[in-house]
């Protein structure tokens, strides 16, 4: 990201905003960029790559419910439902299809996932309230993250040196993942809503495939009816009535 900014030459932000901006920034770098992350790599952790991605993608729902208390929105039939749908698939998932008996496969697990999805969706709504430059916040973001993680790597983690496998990941999990997709995020923003979020809705079912073929993990029957449930709670809290 900031390389990105100096191509776009967006340093001249750096004297556009002053110290309580950056405390924002910060704060919402350590939500979105550190603390999240940390919790969604503890639940991939300990429990399956399915169950905490699809957990996870419950963000937009719970962005509805903190829209609630944050932005002082007023609760609709249509978002009460959406959200009663959406935990119906939560249960599907974390009981893998066993609703009767309640026989929760990894709960603590599940649980984590659940409350990235929380933290996300509360760095989500902070982040409507101050209108930052996406590119140059982003960055910002980043290097509050950085700041927390040193210290935290120091005293939670042993130092070890990875190998060559490992920084080929490491790199491209940061360089693509958590690094470029920003920039074509930032590009999809721009088009108009309705494409974005129909595409978005698409990214799940193709994780799963990903975590299929790259993972070999055996996709649950569960796991999709948990997911299309979920993404049938967003889609209706996303619809718009005349």
């Amino acid at each position: 990201m900031f390389f990105v900014n100096l191509l776009q030459k967006k340093f001249y932000l750096f004297k556009q905003y002053g110290p309580k901006d950056y405390l924002n920034m910060l704060f919402l770098g350590f939500l979105g960029a550190y603390f999240c992350y940390l919790i969604l790599y503890e639940a991939f952790s300990i429990a399956s790559a399915q169950e905490v991605f699809i957990l996870a993608y419950t963000w937009p729902i719970m962005v509805v419910l903190l829209g609630f208390f944050i932005l002082k929105e007023q609760p609709t039939l249509k978002k009460l439902i959406a959200i009663v749908i959406s935990f119906f698939g939560i249960l599907v998932i974390v009981t893998n299809g066993y609703l009767t008996s309640l026989n929760f496969s990894n709960l603590k697990g599940d649980l984590m996932a659940l409350f990235y999805a929380f933290v996300f969706a509360l760095f989500s709504i902070l982040g409507k309230k101050f209108k930052y430059d996406q590119t140059f916040s982003a960055m910002i973001f980043f290097l509050s993250a950085l700041i927390f993680m040193v210290p935290t790597t120091l005293f939670l983690s042993n130092i070890k040196l990875p190998t060559l496998n490992v920084w080929f990941w490491l790199f491209l999990n940061g360089f693509f993942i958590n690094g470029i997709t920003y920039i074509f995020w930032f590009k999809a923003l721009k088009a108009p809503t309705h494409i974005v979020s129909n595409l978005l809705y698409l990214t799940p079912f193709l994780s799963l495939i990903y975590i299929h073929i790259f993972l070999g993990d055996k996709i649950l029957v569960s796991s999709f009816v948990g997911l299309v449930i979920i993404a049938s709670g967003i889609i209706i809290q996303s619809i718009k009535l005349n």
